[in-house]
């Protein structure tokens, strides 16, 4: 395991292998794991160097982003290939307990995240790709069982929780594959999604893509129902690609095995550390969350009590108008002596209005009544027109059909005269010969008979 030597001081014979090694590593903090065969390998960045002399200072450093694809790429891989290889080892259906299935499921959440847009929401920035595997439904319409499915799901909250949902459903419908490759294909609208350099966008996705094909050969019955897609921590497990140790390059193999476990001591140290980090990043946001639903809860309470101060004004004002109505009713019975003759006048003047709106409304009526006629007269005149140009359509259609059936029967009567005379031409070219042929029989019994009566 050269991988796990650091660099000393003085230049080894295995500073070419280091370097070379060095030059495929994964980024991790402090740590660099580096991809060696079907095993990856921890060692500390201080303690290599990328080249075995100083670099010229004119050379730029290698891009980062490129870096964190080809990690994530060799990652892919070695997941890929373990899952497959332990599910046929183990010959039976996988379910969502198996390890490298869940770690398989890691990397590629993992995949799916890398250089993705930051959407800014009322929580604060959200980052999911659940955006990016619906447009999977709209590029192949059979992918929409799956994207229906997740929807329906009862205990998914999140865009993250229906994203792993639906690439569980997608491997056990072993479409996976051809799903990636469709949503690649398409980068016109990932673009909306990730940055120009992230994977999905580079070739490194088509290659992933590409691999999952293999994963075609498994079998998986994945129950979602009782698991929490939403709150899982998608972090990847390592130590299952780590070596356990083996012979260094020029050096023996008990000093090759103690530096492999002292390197995976210190990347367990700082995946300890990560994963400490991220649960204060959650335990913050979720402190932050209960801030704002208490805030929520005080403002639902006073906008409650603001809604009973406005039906208790409600209330109020009934019983205020109730009131004014009985006072404006009493003084009117007082006054109603004093102002009998104005309402006489007021109430002719209302009958006399009344009968005139009747009057009007009756001849509104009668119009209505006529136009409605003539509507239904018109409606049925242009019915027997439509008919009328129907049957006449009809009648031109059959003159048409006659006129080519009569053009046909000329054809053929044409045809047959020439027929026939054909005939009588060569009847009379027979009655010729025939006549002739009497004629040739005749001069030869004459010949014969004289020739008979004298030789007698």
């Amino acid at each position: 395991m050269s991988d796990l030597t650091p660099q000393s001081d003085a230049p080894t014979p295995t500073t070419d292998k280091i370097t070379q090694a060095a030059r495929e590593t994964i980024y991790l903090c402090n740590f660099r794991v580096s991809v060696d065969g079907e095993w990856l390998c921890l060692r500390e960045l201080n303690d290599i160097s990328l080249t075995p002399d100083p670099e010229p200072a004119h050379e730029d450093p290698k891009d980062p982003i490129a870096i964190e694809r080809l990690n994530l790429m060799n990652m892919a891989k070695l997941s890929i290939k373990g899952l497959i290889e332990s599910a046929l080892n183990l010959g039976r259906t996988l379910d969502s307990d198996y390890a490298p299935l869940q770690q398989f499921f890691v990397v590629m959440e993992h995949c799916l995240k890398h250089g993705l847009k930051t959407k800014k929401t009322f929580l604060g920035q959200n980052k999911s790709f659940w955006g990016p595997l619906e447009l999977v439904e709209k590029l192949t319409p059979e992918a929409g069982e799956i994207t229906a499915s997740v929807k329906d799901l009862p205990g998914l909250k999140t865009p993250i929780g229906r994203g792993r949902a639906w690439l569980r459903l997608a491997l056990m419908q072993k479409k996976l594959s051809d799903y990636m490759k469709t949503l690649i294909n398409r980068k016109d609208l990932l673009s909306e999604f990730y940055e120009a350099n992230a994977l999905m966008m580079e070739e490194e996705g088509a290659v992933i893509a590409g691999l999952l094909v293999g994963l075609n050969v498994i079998d998986a019955n994945l129950c979602m129902k009782g698991e929490d897609l939403d709150s899982q921590v998608g972090v990847i497990d390592f130590s299952m690609y780590l070596k356990d140790g083996g012979p260094t390059s020029k050096s023996t193999e008990g000093d090759g095995q103690i530096t492999a476990i002292l390197d995976q001591k210190n990347y367990v140290e700082e995946l300890n550390r990560h994963l400490s980090a991220s649960v204060n990043n959650l335990q913050a946001k979720v402190d932050a969350l209960e801030k704002s639903n208490t805030k929520l809860t005080e403002e639902l309470a006073v906008a409650n009590n603001r809604i009973i101060t406005l039906q208790e004004d409600v209330e109020r004002v009934k019983e205020e108008s109730s009131q004014l109505l009985e006072s404006t009713c009493k003084v009117s019975k007082s006054d109603g002596s004093a102002n009998g003759q104005v309402l006489g006048e007021a109430r002719k003047q209302i009958k006399e209005e009344t009968r005139l709106r009747l009057d009007v409304e009756k001849e509104l009526e009668v119009q209505i009544g006529m136009k409605q006629e003539m509507e239904l007269s018109m409606k049925m005149l242009e019915k027997d027109v439509c008919e009328k140009q129907n049957a006449l359509l009809a009648l031109r259609q059959q003159l048409d059909d006659l006129r080519i059936l009569n053009q046909e029967l000329s054809h053929k009567l044409q045809t047959s005269d020439g027929a026939m005379k054909q005939k009588n031409e060569i009847t009379s070219r027979l009655d010729d010969t025939a006549n002739q042929m009497a004629g040739t029989i005749k001069q030869l019994e004459l010949s014969t008979l004289i020739a008979c009566s004298r030789s007698a």
